[in-house]
């Protein structure tokens, strides 16, 4: 299983990172986690399979989380040849499907029936999903918007959690326990913290309950790069830490190659 991290930055334009869009790649599957603006030509730039993405999965309905799905679902018909004829399955919290519907009505009437097939999968939280063989896609409620989820993605023995965004909360990383990557929004420094986003004391005090392989940070906002962000993790979580950029990659081994 392969994570890489498309982008890593937040509502507030940056030259170095684009909104939220991170890729998981496993037994098939290529599974676009949030897609919001900039993630589409940054998955050009960084060479990535834009055109082979089987499963697109958002996290809640803020525009820096889906502002590029239409974007990426216009590239499929008219941005390469032959068009995508393959299926691509939209997964989201109850609500997806009026998004999309909403989408089509601003953006591109065809939305809803671009050329190939499209299902919309609204997956409600606490419930979980196959996207294929032993790949396994599974939603908690968090505290961020009334549709925020987290995602867990399970293959060959190992899991990834991706928090979206969310304020702290502790059944979140009792959820994620042990899981091989904990792929966590990290806002805003605490001198400006707000209720629904962490803080890196936040994320260290998460990761100490999860006790995640490696933390990885996503979701970052210019001034909390200004302070030491591994170092307050580190006060309260002791394993590794990574800072993510755009492009950013992991290969997390199969389990199954060690039994």
């Amino acid at each position: 299983m392969r994570l890489t991290t498309i982008g890593t930055g937040t509502a507030a334009p940056s030259a170095a990172r684009v909104n939220a869009g991170h890729l998981i790649e496993a037994g098939g599957v290529r599974l676009l986690l949030d897609c919001g603006s900039g993630v589409v030509h940054r998955m050009a730039a960084l060479g990535l399979p834009w055109a082979e993405i089987t499963h697109v999965a958002l996290t809640h309905f803020h525009a820096d989380h889906t502002s590029d799905l239409a974007t990426l679902m216009v590239a499929w018909r008219h941005g390469q040849l032959p068009p995508r004829a393959a299926k691509v399955t939209l997964l989201g919290p109850p609500g997806t499907a009026a998004l999309v519907a909403r989408m089509a009505a601003a953006l591109w009437k065809e939305l809803e029936t671009p050329g190939y097939p499209v299902e919309i999968v609204e997956l409600p939280p606490g419930e979980g999903v196959d996207l294929a063989p032993e790949v396994r896609l599974s939603a908690l409620k968090v505290p961020h918007t009334d549709e925020s989820v987290a995602y867990s993605v399970e293959y060959g023995g190992r899991r990834v959690v991706y928090t979206g965004d969310t304020a702290y909360h502790p059944p979140l990383a009792e959820w994620a326990s042990a899981c091989d990557v904990l792929l966590c929004e990290c806002s805003l420094p605490a001198a400006m913290a707000v209720p629904v986003h962490l803080t890196p004391e936040e994320c260290g005090m998460l990761a100490a309950i999860a006790r995640p392989r490696t933390l990885v940070l996503t979701h970052l906002y210019p001034p909390v790069e200004r302070v030491d962000v591994r170092g307050i993790v580190a006060v309260r979580y002791h394993g590794e830490v990574v800072v993510a950029s755009d492009g950013w990659s992991t290969e997390i081994e199969d389990a199954r190659c060690w039994s």
